[in-house]
């Protein structure tokens, strides 16, 4: 559980075209249920508009929900406006159908964990809290 004083803020977003957001507003009320403060960005956000929304809730973790299959494109452009506006030392976390493959890429692009759909909110949770106190 977080502190109920200062609880860890976290941005769950839905970027691109993807308008599949049940799994996405299940972890958001899971993490909420944790303690967090949870701001859910809404469907087909712009890599423009994620890293508006980061910088000014000033979350200490951003959540990314993929399930397109476009999470290298989408996640490439999304740290790369992080970096234009100057949003840096957030958590980058990404959920949904991410194969084994291409995780490799995803961290060297700066993602943290990869979190696929069967994943338990127990350990999102805990990752979350290991990572931001």
């Amino acid at each position: 559980m977080t502190s109920k004083k200062n609880p860890v803020k976290i941005l769950v977003a839905k970027p691109g075209l993807d308008g599949h957001d049940v799994g996405a507003k299940v972890v958001a009320h899971a993490l909420r249920d944790a303690g967090f403060e949870v701001i859910y960005s809404g469907l087909h956000q712009s890599p423009k508009a994620i890293a508006n929304i980061a910088l000014q809730e000033d979350v200490q973790v951003i959540g990314l929900s993929i399930l397109s299959g476009a999470h290298i494109p989408l996640c490439t452009k999304i740290i790369q406006e992080l970096n234009q506006q100057n949003v840096h030392d957030r958590l980058l976390i990404v959920g949904g159908v991410i194969p084994e493959k291409d995780h490799e890429e995803l961290f060297k692009l700066g993602v943290s964990k990869i979190f696929p759909n069967e994943s338990k909110f127990d350990d999102i949770i805990q990752y979350i809290q290991e990572h931001t106190s």
